[in-house]
C-alpha cells in the first residue's frame, strides 16, 4: 500500500442505550472511576477516567466466529488473525428496495476466493429506527452455499442479519459459519468503497469462550 491511503470506517458507533437487535438488551455505559473521583489517588492536576460498559455480544458493527454456531468451532480467540486483517476485499452491490433476497446470481462473475466480500444493500439508513427491525434484506442459502464452495475468507452485510430472521433454520449462519467464514453485520459506508482494489480489516477482542464480539471493521484503499 502506497503512503497516500483512504481509511474508510465501516462500523456503527456504540452508545448508551443504542439497540442493535431486537429483543437484547443494549449496552449501559458509564464511569467505573470518574475524573473527579480519581483525582484523590493521583498528584494535583493528574486525573483518569475509567470507563464500564454492560453489553451483550450482539452490538453495533460485530464479527461471529465459527463457535457463535458450532460448539466445536473456533471462539474469538482462536481466530487466526490472517482470517480478520489486511483482506483483499469485494463490494457486491446488492441495493433494491423490492428485492430482499440476495441469491446466488448476485456473486456470478466473480473471484471470492480469499476476499473479504462485503454485500452492500444501503439497508444502514434506516440504522436506529424501527424499520431497521423488519423487512431487512438477506443471504438465501444458495448465495451462502456459493460463497463458501468458492471459499470467501469472509463476508459482511450492512443489513440487520445476513439471514432471514424467519427462518429460524439460519442457513447462512450455517453454511459459512460450518465453512470456517466469519461473518461481519451491521455495517456502514459500504457505498463508498470501491468495487474492489481495497483491504478489509474487523479485528474483535481475543476473548476465550464467545463467538461473536464487536469489530471497528474498516477498510484501506489506495
Amino acid at each position: 500500500m502506497s503512503n497516500e491511503c483512504t481509511f474508510i470506517d465501516l462500523s456503527h458507533t456504540i452508545e448508551d442505550g443504542m439497540v442493535t437487535y431486537k429483543g437484547l438488551p443494549a449496552p449501559a455505559i458509564c464511569d467505573f472511576l470518574g475524573r473527579e473521583q480519581s483525582r484523590q489517588h493521583y498528584a494535583p492536576g493528574t486525573e483518569f477516567q475509567i470507563g464500564k460498559i454492560e453489553m451483550v455480544a450482539n452490538t453495533g458493527t460485530y464479527l461471529d466466529s465459527p463457535f457463535h454456531r458450532y460448539d466445536h468451532g473456533k471462539d474469538l480467540s482462536e481466530l487466526e488473525l490472517s482470517s480478520l486483517a489486511n483482506l483483499d476485499g469485494i463490494v457486491v452491490r446488492a441495493k433494491s428496495e423490492e428485492q430482499r433476497r440476495i441469491d446466488a446470481a448476485a456473486f456470478q462473475g466473480m473471484e471470492v476466493r480469499a476476499k473479504a466480500v462485503l454485500i452492500h444493500t444501503g439497508w444502514e439508513k434506516h440504522w436506529r429506527t424501527d424499520k431497521y427491525f423488519k423487512g431487512h434484506p438477506f443471504l438465501t442459502k444458495d448465495a451462502a452455499q456459493f460463497l463458501a464452495d468458492k471459499g470467501a475468507a469472509l463476508v459482511g452485510i450492512d443489513s440487520y442479519n445476513i439471514d432471514d430472521t424467519a427462518d429460524l433454520t439460519r442457513p447462512a449462519h450455517t453454511i459459512l459459519l460450518g465453512a470456517g467464514i466469519p461473518i461481519v453485520e451491521h455495517m456502514r459506508n459500504l457505498g463508498q468503497l470501491p468495487p474492489a482494489m481495497f483491504k478489509f480489516f474487523a479485528v474483535p477482542a481475543k476473548v476465550k469462550g464467545m463467538g461473536t464480539f464487536p469489530v471497528r471493521a474498516f477498510a484501506v484503499v489506495d
